[in-house]
């Protein structure tokens, strides 16, 4: 059972029975809005370049890997992004980044998650845009955030996952920022370790 997560809510990753969750997905779905065309019909939307990206660090929050459309593979293999999706076409999932909660290094202790606009489209030209946590073994849904909201921002710091006392911990942040990459977001990430 999937939850719809709020901004500023967290859930535990921990399963209350069976094995214990081993491997997440994070994905990343959005559409472009249709534009209105004359007298108020239906025109093309275009395309946007949304990307997700997961950022690593330790406890003393310094940045230790970063796993993006320029680097698909963390250094110790625990982290794997499913390349770059620059239309946001299609149903489900246009980018996916696949965590081994199990090979992550002990040293690992926060997870940040991203979207930007590549191309520097604002967050007004898309819609039905979320970032959803998959078990990886069953496929099933944990939970899900609407990142979709109005505004002239190219950037998101969408959600957290952390470990605290020996537990997965995901949080829901959705902070609006700005930058095509998120090498432009510095303070919005930071605040959040």
């Amino acid at each position: 059972m999937s939850i719809s997560l709020t901004k500023g809510q967290a859930i535990s990753l921990e399963k209350t029975s069976g094995p214990k969750l081993a491997q997440v997905t994070m994905g990343l779905g959005w559409d472009v809005k249709k534009s209105k065309g004359f007298l108020g019909f239906g025109g093309g939307g275009g395309s946007i370049d949304l990307d997700a990206s997961c950022l690593m660090f330790d406890a003393s929050d310094q940045m230790v890997d970063q796993v993006w459309f320029q680097k698909l593979q963390s250094n110790d293999g625990s982290i794997r992004h499913s390349g770059d999706n620059r239309t946001g076409a299609g149903d489900g999932d246009d980018e996916t980044i696949n965590v081994s909660l199990e090979k992550l290094p002990p040293h690992v202790v926060t997870l940040i998650f991203t979207v930007n606009s590549f191309t520097g489209d604002t967050f007004d030209r898309v819609e039905n845009a979320y970032c959803r946590l998959v078990d990886a073994s069953n496929k099933s849904e944990i939970a899900k955030y609407n990142l979709s909201s109005s505004g002239n921002h190219t950037g998101q710091v969408m959600a957290k996952v952390s470990r605290k006392t020996g537990e997965w911990v995901m949080t829901a942040l959705g902070e609006n920022s700005t930058g095509r990459t998120f090498k432009d977001m510095g303070a919005s990430i930071t605040r959040h370790l």
